[in-house]
């Protein structure tokens, strides 16, 4: 099976940082792009930032300038750097992941837990 774990939300003040991490485990053959979103209550879930197999990443407008995403190949692991951290940005955060695997050579999309983000003004 496969597997994304996200870590690192918590609570924090306005103005502060956050790194958040997803690690994906099981038989992985390749990985397309691997994203973070976030849901906050009453809101659809958002595109936050996008990484490519290249490397190219994108931001949703909002994080552009605060956050960064990255990736560990090697580990099949995403990061995302959160700076300069808003209330707004409160959220749970997902990470997800398209891919071919042992379960499916076609692409798909595989969706952690989730993670608390929290930011007090």
């Amino acid at each position: 099976q496969v597997q994304l774990v996200e870590s690192g939300g918590g609570l924090v003040q306005a103005g502060g940082s956050l790194r958040l991490s997803c690690a994906a485990s099981g038989s992985i053959f390749s990985i397309n792009f691997m994203a973070w979103y976030r849901e906050a209550p009453g809101k659809e879930r958002e595109l936050v930032a996008t990484i490519f197999s290249g490397g190219f990443a994108n931001y949703v407008d909002s994080v552009k300038g605060r956050f960064t995403i990255s990736r560990d190949n090697a580990e099949n692991t995403v990061y995302l750097q959160m700076n300069s951290l808003k209330p707004e940005d409160t959220a749970l955060y997902y990470c997800n992941m398209n891919a071919r695997t042992g379960y499916s050579y076609t692409p798909r999309n595989y969706w952690g837990q989730g993670t608390q983000v929290t930011v007090s003004s």
